[in-house]
């Protein structure tokens, strides 16, 4: 490959992605406490359920950014330029269509929702409002996904900052106008995501204008070519099977927990905000690998393949190691900021350990899902996630049990070690699959 592989290149890729992620929860806090301050509990509720309802469908979706990485990544390291812009110019036309599907079919998708997330009538009346506005940008949202995607396997994480910042910036500056200064409610929320997010999108194709300034993007043949279009959406299919058996563990494990009462439900609640502070910290170096691993693949470099995976997964074990420490130094601290309620503060230390031990024991799975991304083996993490999934259903219910919602937090982590074992069996032949 003719780019060093460094330290300093993978944090190139990896910080930007860390510091966008770090941007997120901001942006939720800042839409919660605009409508806070209209003096009603029903506008909160319904930004909240009408914002989860949306970010759930769009979800569905989200294997088109780490398909396109996949895909990308490899294109580039085969120094493919043409089928670079092609993979651009498909994840574009995926998002658009995918997202005019929404909107045609919002009516049955928001009674669907409703009906999981169940609300008063008058929440649910001002979250139809609030969707029924935010829905105008799904085509935008989604392309974002291809847009990310391509981006990270150009190793350009600083646009893919920038345009996180420029979106939710705006998000939040129009948020202040719209509702506080024009007295536009929950609408005026739903208006301000709309606008950021078709700016992102405007933004994101502006970064890329060195392709469209190209002929190959316009070669209508390549694009659509029916061999390509085939193992595109082999492997968005098998990473959003991969991401529904996971998403499947999470919920179980939310309404599981839920059967232990109202108490042990709240504490498993605020643990799995460490997760989610883990995952957006590790997001950076996964997608480094997923860059990293995917160009060398595509170059058939079986040395740097392998070297990519094995600094950006060390820059990772020493990100999961320091959270570790922190959950284990300050996680009392951090519990008490969370929650005032005694009770539940004593439940979630009681369980503080198991989130001490997830960072360590989830890297390995974390890290290899962006190595195979990267490789696009998205056949072996369906099946390897699908064995873990069996697992760790297999042993929750004989183990909550004997040992309650102690059982449960075992057989979470017990599926992330069958994940990683799982994986790790099968990366030697993601490394022969670079041999030229």
């Amino acid at each position: 490959m003719s780019e060093a592989l460094t330290h300093r290149r993978v944090l190139t890729i990896a910080i930007p992605i860390v510091l966008s992620n770090a941007t997120v929860p901001i942006l939720g806090v800042v839409d919660t406490g605009v409508v806070g301050q209209l003096g009603e509990a029903a506008p909160i509720g319904a930004v909240g359920i009408g914002a989860i309802i949306l970010t759930a469908i769009y979800w569905v979706f989200g294997f088109l950014r780490m398909g396109t990485t996949g895909l990308t990544s490899q294109a580039k390291g085969a120094k493919d330029v043409a089928e670079e812009a092609a993979l651009l110019l498909r994840a574009l036309l995926v998002g658009a269509v995918s997202g005019l599907a929404i909107i045609l079919l919002q009516w049955p998708l928001f009674a669907l929702g409703f009906k999981v997330s169940p609300a008063s009538a008058e929440v649910e009346s001002l979250a139809r409002s609030y969707m029924a506005i935010r829905v105008w940008s799904a085509p935008a949202a989604i392309s974002l996904y291809g847009i990310t995607g391509w981006m990270i396997a150009q190793e350009r994480t600083r646009g893919v900052l920038a345009i996180q910042v420029v979106m939710n910036g705006l998000n939040i500056g129009l948020d202040l106008l719209f509702v506080l200064g024009f007295g536009w409610g929950v609408e005026g929320v739903a208006v301000a995501t709309v606008i950021a997010e078709w700016s992102g999108l405007g933004l994101g194709l502006w970064l890329c204008r060195g392709i469209f300034a190209g002929p190959h993007w316009k070669d209508r043949a390549r694009v659509f070519d029916l061999v390509r279009l085939k193992r595109m959406a082999s492997v968005n299919g098998d990473i959003l099977i991969r991401s529904v058996l996971l998403q499947a563990i999470f919920v179980s494990f939310l309404f599981w927990g839920a059967k232990f009462g109202d108490l042990q439900l709240a504490a498993n609640q605020i643990l799995l905000q460490f997760l989610h502070v883990t995952a957006y910290a590790l997001d950076g170096f996964a997608f480094a690998a997923e860059a990293l691993v995917g160009q060398a693949l595509g170059a058939r470099d079986r040395r740097t393949l392998r070297g990519g995976a094995i600094l950006t997964s060390g820059w990772g074990a020493v990100v999961c190691l320091l959270l570790s420490l922190a959950f284990w130094a300050f996680g009392p601290q951090i519990i008490d900021v969370m929650t005032t309620a005694p009770d539940v503060r004593e439940a979630a230390r009681k369980f503080l350990p198991f989130m001490v031990a997830a960072p360590l024991i989830g890297i390995v799975p974390w890290m290899l899902d962006g190595i195979f991304i990267g490789a696009t083996r998205t056949r072996d993490m369906r099946n390897m996630m699908l064995v873990s999934a069996v697992a760790y259903f297999a042993v929750a219910v004989p183990l909550m049990g004997a040992f309650g919602n102690r059982g449960l937090w075992v057989a979470l982590l017990v599926s992330f070690v069958v994940r990683g074992v799982t994986l790790g069996l099968r990366y030697p032949a993601l490394e022969r699959s670079a041999e030229g």
